[in-house]
């Protein structure tokens, strides 16, 4: 089943419903994504069960939806600041490579020996750990607060001051939190962890301010597990013309870490099982068109297309204006 939201003239939504290549039908007395999670999370109901008892009514034209801009992304909250954007990087077996060289040649190390290359080697021994065992943390990140959530169809805004602003596809799990503190995912879906490759390349250790810019996934949310081998695709369009693509592999036959070791190492700190909470984590990726040389510009649409987890995700790049920030003394 797919999932997503739709924005109503009047400020509601309307969540709709479908099977993969299906017609989308709108969820009876739904107010949002997040409210279903959280009455199958309270209620130990399926998110399917939930759904089959309020009833499915009008259909909902998403090609139409997503021409007209309609689109939110498929999981909101109404407080932004109760949302979460975070993800972890590394966890794919071809996702090391290109930020090795690129750490390498700037901290004038021999490839493989950088913190990134022994990172990745971590993770491919412990990052698939037994059953009733833990397995090795990984890199992990934070993006930001629902603020930095962007709509499929929208811009997505680099700031005036970043060196670069670039794709990368990834699977997102999106989570809600119970009234008991308890994580539950409703499912996976395709995600445009969006960053600054350059300020990345300059020192490792500005990993985290590169991480800091919006991200957007969706439109749809595939409920349930994710398949193991996950293959999508990921293309640049300028001015109507594909000028980059590129295949992209995900799923654990194709990861150094199992979803379940990279869920556990972001959900075993407290802070992040607050109850009603919403949790939008992205898995890594080994894709990217920084790695090949190729410099994006404002007017570019990343669109990103996976076919088991709906309609592709697009976006535009758009470069904010400097801003003066002042800070006040009180």
């Amino acid at each position: 089943m797919l999932i997503s939201q739709v924005k109503n003239a009047d400020g509601s939504i309307t969540v709709a419903v479908r099977d993969n290549g299906g017609e989308a039908r709108a969820v009876k007395g739904a107010a949002s994504v997040h409210a279903l999670a959280l009455e199958a999370a309270n209620s130990g109901k399926s998110l399917k069960a939930v759904i089959d008892e309020k009833g499915l009514g009008d259909i909902v034209d998403l090609q139409d939806a997503y021409a007209k801009g309609l689109f939110l992304p498929p999981i909101t909250h109404a407080d932004p600041a109760h949302l979460h954007l975070t993800g972890t990087g590394l966890t794919h077996l071809g996702s090391a490579a290109t930020r090795d060289a690129m750490h390498a040649a700037v901290s004038k190390v021999e490839e493989g020996a950088t913190d990134t290359m022994k990172m990745f080697k971590m993770g491919l021994e412990g990052g698939k750990p037994k059953p009733g065992e833990k397995g090795v943390q990984p890199e992990w990140f934070y993006k930001g607060n629902g603020t930095q959530s962007i709509a499929p169809g929208a811009d997505l805004v680099s700031p005036s001051f970043a060196e670069d602003g670039g794709e990368e596809p990834e699977m997102a799990g999106i989570y809600v939190i119970s009234d008991k503190g308890t994580p539950f995912r409703i499912g996976f879906a395709v995600a445009n962890e969006f960053s600054d490759h350059v300020t990345e390349r300059v020192n490792y250790l500005y990993l985290a301010h590169s991480k800091l810019r919006p991200a957007s996934f969706g439109p749809e949310i595939r409920v349930g597990e994710a398949p193991a081998d996950i293959r999508g695709a990921s293309r640049i369009i300028r001015d109507g013309e594909v000028v980059w693509e590129k295949p992209f592999l995900s799923g654990e036959t194709n990861m150094s870490h199992t979803f379940a070791n990279l869920e556990y190492h972001h959900f075993k700190y407290g802070i992040f099982r607050e109850p009603g909470d919403v949790h939008v984590h992205m898995f890594g990726t080994a894709t990217l068109s920084f790695g090949d040389g190729f410099k994006t510009q404002a007017g570019d649409v990343f669109e990103i297309e996976a076919g088991e987890f709906g309609l592709p995700l697009r976006n535009t790049l758009a470069i904010a204006g400097e801003e003066e920030i002042v800070i006040g003394q009180l």
